[in-house]
């Protein structure tokens, strides 16, 4: 054997040792097709290899760069892939070390939109069954956005002008950025949890699709859904779409319009109001007539007219009846205490008593009834029943 020989891990540390030398691999992009992805659920990291018509690369991303994704990879995918290029040395396989990774073709935040999309439509979260109605007329409007944007202000000015009875409950929350979306979450589950209000509008004014993106958040998302109080989602403009327009229980195209849509107009009450006082004032004593003259009509026409004429026929055959119900009583009576005298005379014939009465005795001794004179011994006391009285005896003798 040669001396001065390399062992298999001095070879991959200096195959490794020179690949991360090699400035030019530090910071890749990569594209390619998404095969053999494997989502590491416990761990969070990400294993996939990338191909093109000829060639395969290993790569990786480990879970505190997973996490930023907003989309999530999938076989036949293709993406743009930054990251460095080094050697697994217990394997001595060069891979992609992602730190990024954008969809090809599609913008990141498009592509993570439409795929919690079809899953939650998938599970029926968007189902009309499931929308709530909104109450016609609130006592209490919880109100979850930013403290300072527009919308706030919007949704106070409207409710004070058009239903100023009802109470603003306002929670204060971001509304993008990366808190935003665990405190839309903490603030709905809050309300629900207190039963603050009647009906919450969650929103905030227009914005891109980065600064909306809190309203995409699974998490919010299914807050919406588990929500008991019906929810408005009011995100944006009117032509701004969000997950949470499609959970809601109703969509508004903006703030403003989730406050109109939240409360009815107190003039428009009112004047309903004054329309049905006019129309009764008009109308009800003419009603009323109208009935009173309806009601003489089914009188006259009725028994009421002359009940005498009604009830005459009625009672007599209530007379009839009850005459019929008496005889029918009477003869039942009559059979019953006939076929009583029969089972009397026959249960009096077989009485041990008429027995006796024709010159028989009964012989009692003290083990019972006497059948035999072998049951009594000499000396024994016997009482001895007649058909009048009874008479005790002392055995002195007993025959064959």
């Amino acid at each position: 054997m040669r001396t001065g020989a390399l062992t298999v891990s001095q070879v991959n540390f200096f195959l490794k040792s020179l690949i991360d030398g090699d400035g030019r691999l530090q910071n890749v992009l990569v594209s390619g097709e998404i095969s053999n992805f494997t989502d590491h659920y416990r761990s969070g990291h990400l294993y996939f290899s990338l191909k093109d018509e000829k060639s395969v690369l290993k790569a990786v991303m480990f879970a505190s760069a997973a996490r930023r994704l907003k989309f999530h990879p999938r076989d036949g995918m293709k993406v743009l892939v930054r990251g460095r290029i080094s050697v697994y040395e217990p394997s001595g396989q060069y891979q992609l070390y992602a730190e990024d990774m954008q969809p090809e073709g599609v913008g990141a935040l498009s592509l993570a939109f439409q795929q919690l999309k079809e899953r939650l439509e998938e599970e029926g979260l968007f189902l009309q069954e499931h929308k709530r109605p909104i109450p016609a007329y609130p006592e209490r409007i919880g109100v979850i956005t930013s403290p300072t944007g527009a919308a706030v202000r919007d949704i106070l000015q409207i409710t004070a002008r058009r239903w100023p009875l009802a109470k603003i409950v306002l929670a204060p929350v971001l509304v993008q950025g990366e808190q935003a979306p665990g405190q839309i979450v903490d603030a709905l589950r809050e309300m629900d949890r207190q039963k603050a209000c009647d009906v919450i509008i969650l929103g905030r004014g227009g914005g891109s699709l980065e600064d909306l993106w809190a309203f995409n958040e699974e998490a919010v998302a299914r807050a919406v859904f588990a929500c008991s109080i019906p929810v408005v989602s009011a995100v944006g403009h009117e032509t701004d779409f969000t997950i949470c327009d499609f959970v809601a229980d109703l969509r508004a195209p903006t703030p403003s319009a989730a406050a109109e849509l939240c409360t009815p107009d107190w003039r428009e009450q009112l004047s309903q109001v004054e329309s049905c006082q006019r129309y009764f004032r008009e109308k009800g004593p003419k009603l009323v007539e109208y009935l009173r003259q309806s009601l003489d009509l089914l009188v006259q026409d009725s028994p009421l007219a002359s009940p005498q004429e009604f009830l005459l026929p009625r009672r007599e055959a209530v007379y009839r009846l009850s005459e019929g119900l008496e005889q029918g009583l009477q003869r039942r009576l009559e059979r019953e205490q006939r076929r009583l005298a029969v089972l009397s005379g026959t249960l009096d014939a077989l009485s041990p008593l008429k027995v006796l009465s024709r010159g028989y005795a009964v012989v009692t001794g003290e083990r019972g009834v006497l059948r035999k004179a072998s049951d009594a011994s000499g000396g024994d006391r016997v009482t001895i029943r007649l058909g009048e009285g009874s008479l005790s005896a002392e055995i002195l003798d007993k025959g064959e």
